[in-house]
């Protein structure tokens, strides 16, 4: 019997030249391997227990594999492949027995090792809808049909991976942002904050600590709270941290400054305990910067600074973000282990928008990752971004780990988190950053529920 050509699934040359446009702009293609993506892999390979899993991106002739668990392969042709069944159904691919299907039954697959039986494969598209890949699991037996929801965990996995294509552009977007932003010119004084006006600022005493709620999604109870540096400059106002930070990492004065603002905290929660002896004090997260997080000695600081202001280790979270991490894992993994066994909360930030995401969060001891804005403000897009949320929380609950969604805005944002399962948030529908006095009537609110929702305050926030 000839083997059985696949439909090209495409409407015409625009529509695929409008996909291969798509794929070009991602960079994907003959990059080196990524943390990333060989973490879903991985993962598929695992929930599934299958023989073979690939994830590859196609172009006009070839299945190029970004990463693989199992057999390696590098690349495979397009024509007859299971890329083209995809594109042709627009949609997943499941055969549970390939002796069973005509199309497939005296064909054999372009792998060198493994003659399989059975396989499912689910499209990596972009936010648009076009199909630029697919994630495939192989085995070497006939398996049952799969159920509805292991294809929904099939199909979640891939939009993780068109999750982090996605993000490369807007990484790409947010580095050029930074650096023109870095490299902003003042006519008078030139580059502006100099050196010596941060150090001048920690002199002067000009930093100051607002405080943005973190509730808890069912009851509105303000569960939390994330500590955030301003400089209240006595010329410009109130300066936020992206005009100054950046500076402050270059110089170095991310160290001090962040000394101090870890130490403001403590103090802030010291003082919340004072005005409510009879209610434990909230949990007060503070972002650590890459230099802090890689300086020798910051469990013992951290620990000496508890005892000096007398605050439990329990009331405190320490943030940091996925870069952070990535430069030295070994110390990473030693310096997350030291905090740990002082009982401080360890938060991954921004999590999605590093290059090693699912890979951190599988081996590294955090109790809480907190899902980026930019995913929560993509869920009300469509089905794809709203179903990459609701695998991070479902990994998360797989994985003992608690879920904060940052940056919600709208009360549909809100509703569809609740229905996600996600307990926990923050963003300007509860309150914006706020300065300790603000926070404190917060904190005297009756069991500290912020407003209904509903109520015109909330809206204008």
């Amino acid at each position: 019997m000839p083997q059985a050509e696949f439909a090209i699934g495409r409407s015409d040359g625009q529509e695929e030249d409008a996909r291969l446009k798509a794929l070009a702009s991602t960079g994907i293609l003959d990059t080196a391997p990524e943390a990333n993506f060989d973490a879903i892999t991985r993962l598929a390979a695992e929930y599934f227990k299958a023989d073979t899993v690939l994830l590859g991106f196609a172009d006009e002739s070839r299945v190029w594999t970004k990463s693989y668990w199992g057999e390696p392969v590098r690349e495979l042709p397009r024509k007859q492949s299971i890329f083209e069944r995809v594109l042709a159904e627009d949609g997943s691919v499941v055969v549970p027995n390939i002796n069973d299907d005509p199309e497939y039954r005296e064909r054999r697959f372009p792998l060198r090792r493994l003659d399989p039986l059975s396989f499912a494969s689910a499209p990596v598209r972009t936010v648009d809808g076009k199909i630029l890949g697919t994630l495939t699991i192989f085995s070497c037996e006939p398996r049952r049909a799969m159920a509805v929801t292991e294809l929904r965990m099939l199909e979640s996995l891939a939009d993780i991976a068109a999750g982090q294509l996605e993000l490369r552009r807007l990484r790409k977007a947010l580095n050029g942002n930074r650096l023109r932003h870095e490299r902003t010119i003042e006519t008078v004084t030139g580059i502006w904050p100099r050196k010596s006006d941060l150090r001048q600022a920690l002199e002067k005493k000009q930093f100051v600590l607002y405080y943005q709620p973190e509730v808890e999604l069912t009851t509105r109870r303000i569960i939390g709270l994330e500590a955030l540096i301003r400089w209240q400059h006595p010329d410009r106002g109130l300066i936020p941290p992206m005009d100054f930070i950046p500076i402050a990492e270059e110089t170095g004065l991310i160290l001090p400054i962040g000394d101090w603002g870890l130490s403001e905290a403590c103090h802030q929660m010291r003082l919340w305990r004072s005005e409510d002896p009879e209610q434990a004090g909230p949990r007060v997260c503070v972002n650590l910067s890459a230099r802090q997080f890689s300086r020798e000695g910051l469990a013992d600081h951290v620990e000496a600074l508890l005892r000096r202001t007398g605050v439990s280790s329990q009331q405190l979270g320490l943030e940091m973000t996925e870069s952070s991490l990535i430069p030295d894992p070994g110390t990473a993994m030693e310096v997350l282990g030291s905090l740990r066994r002082l009982g401080v909360s360890l938060l991954l930030d921004d999590f999605g928008t590093g290059y090693s995401s699912l890979n951190h969060l599988h081996s590294l001891p955090f109790d809480v990752l907190k899902i980026d804005r930019s995913f929560v403000a993509r869920m009300t897009e469509g089905e794809q971004p709203l179903q990459i949320v609701r695998t991070i929380v479902e990994l998360a609950r797989v994985m003992g780990m608690d879920v904060v969604a940052e940056g919600i805005e709208t009360n549909e944002q809100y509703m569809l988190l609740r229905r996600l399962g996600c307990r926990f948030g923050q963003g300007y529908l509860f309150s914006r950053p706020e300065p300790a006095e603000t926070i404190s009537a917060m904190l005297r609110l009756p069991g500290r529920i912020l407003p209904d929702l509903e109520a015109p305050q909330a809206a204008t926030n």
